[in-house]
């Protein structure tokens, strides 16, 4: 029965997490379009050298620890408002806002087929993160395994959009995640030991980008 239970925990973060699942992710950048565009991302070591960056102390690790935080607070209303209010707080721009808000309640919509107590907790909105460690948390389906899986979607989304952007090819994209993976796996584990003032970043040229992309005229994302 316990290996039953991390097979369906499994299935449901691979579901949750897929390109599949309708939260519109394949809309966003989280301003890697505008940083291909100014010329700071231009090939795959770039690119791994960008998204290891934001991993390890940008704007994806704070998603990792907000994670960590809703996972293990999911049945707790006022850790799960107060990392709610921290995560809207976070968003350095308004379209990263925008893509965090809107992702989180499009998750909320849709993972509604796996019901639980956790959607009354949390209310109709919540930024992308908390509403996926809230969820995760109330199906039990591991904490690292979470953060994890999280962390795997949002690269494998940057790699995707770095590869319609035209900077580098599907083989080169499945090379940077693979570069990828000891990292992801390290803030994973770190992530889930971490406390939540740990919080915070220090990537100014992403966040730059993010302003930018704002007012870049021709785009193929929201943000």
């Amino acid at each position: 029965m316990a290996d039953q239970a991390d097979t369906r925990a499994l299935l449901r973060l691979a579901t949750w997490l897929s390109p599949a699942f309708p939260v519109g992710s394949f809309s966003y950048s989280g301003g890697l379009e505008q940083a291909v565009h100014d010329g700071l991302v231009t090939s795959a070591e770039e690119l791994r050298l960008w998204l290891e960056t934001l991993l390890t102390r940008g704007a994806i690790w704070n998603d990792a620890l907000l994670l960590a935080e809703c996972y293990q607070a999911h049945d707790d209303p006022q850790r799960l408002k107060a990392a709610s209010e921290l995560a809207e707080a976070m968003a350095g721009s308004y379209e990263r806002h925008m893509e965090t808000m809107l992702q989180g309640e499009a998750f909320l919509v849709a993972a509604r087929n796996w019901p639980g107590a956790v959607f009354d907790l949390l209310g109709p909105v919540a930024a992308y993160p908390v509403a996926v460690g809230a969820v995760a948390g109330a199906h039990r389906t591991g904490l690292r395994a979470a953060v994890a899986a999280y962390l795997g979607a949002a690269t494998s989304n940057a790699v995707s959009a770095a590869i319609r952007s035209g900077v580098i090819g599907q083989r080169d994209g499945v090379g940077v995640l693979a570069g990828l993976e000891s990292t992801i796996a390290a803030i994973a584990d770190r992530a889930a030991k971490a406390p939540l003032d740990e919080v915070g970043s220090a990537t100014i040229m992403a966040d730059i980008s993010s302003l930018r992309h704002e007012t870049l005229h021709t785009r193929l994302f929201r943000s």
